[in-house]
């Protein structure tokens, strides 16, 4: 029986040393060394995958392995994945490959729009993207996805007035939740300067020398 999860309780049941939750998916990179040892894990990867019928996504590169795992038609994280999770584990450490939870992030796009019908089918066309399907969905407007799974997501904000002297696009990065407060000081070592923390640890909203914002979140205070 595959049973829904929230982001704690995924966060609880993976191991720590490999996994960590970014928008409703597992995700690990784990550093092979080599293009061949990257290979043999991800060959190793896909038979285990096959045994459970539940599919990553994995993406070989030189010289690291990236991985992701959410259940598709639950729209979220199951008990399916933190199985499947743990099945790459054991084969990370039976090969001798170590992770790092550092180098995750997913990211996104946002854009502030008045009139969201009327900017969409044009961001649709010009990136080449598709809406996002989630089951049980009702928004109008979902996100846009790259069909091949590599560019970052586009989503639209609502707005009720226009924002003058405020940029309308801006990015969403979303980090492993015991890494935010780090990457948000770092920003603001480099410059940038902290818009607003009302809704942290959910995001914080930071912002360059220019006023160009940028969210830093996570799946906490979310659930």
């Amino acid at each position: 029986m595959t049973t829904m999860l929230t982001s704690s309780q995924a966060t609880d049941q993976v191991d720590a040393r490999h996994w960590r939750v970014l928008l409703n998916r597992l995700h690990a990179s784990f550093r092979t060394g080599s293009f061949e040892r990257g290979l043999e894990l991800t060959t190793r990867i896909g038979a285990a995958a096959e045994t459970a019928g539940h599919h990553p996504d994995v993406h070989l590169s030189y010289p690291s392995v990236q991985v992701s795992v959410t259940t598709h038609d639950a729209g979220g994280l199951t008990s399916k994945d933190v199985a499947l999770a743990a099945a790459i584990t054991a084969i990370a450490d039976e090969l001798g490959i170590t992770s790092d939870t550092g180098v995750l992030a997913t990211l996104e796009i946002a854009i502030d729009a008045l009139d969201i019908p009327g900017v969409y089918p044009f961001w649709q066309a010009v990136l080449g993207y598709a809406p996002e399907e989630l089951p049980n969905a009702d928004d109008p407007s979902p996100a846009l996805v790259d069909p091949a799974g590599l560019g970052p997501s586009v989503w639209f904000q609502q707005m009720d007035v226009p924002r003058p002297q405020r940029n309308r696009i801006h990015l969403d990065l979303t980090v492993p939740h015991d890494l935010a407060e780090h990457r948000v000081a770092a920003a603001i070592a480099a410059g940038g300067h902290l818009v607003s923390d009302r809704r942290a640890p959910a995001f914080w909203v930071l912002a360059d020398s220019e006023g160009n914002e940028v969210c830093i979140c996570t799946w906490q205070a979310r659930d």
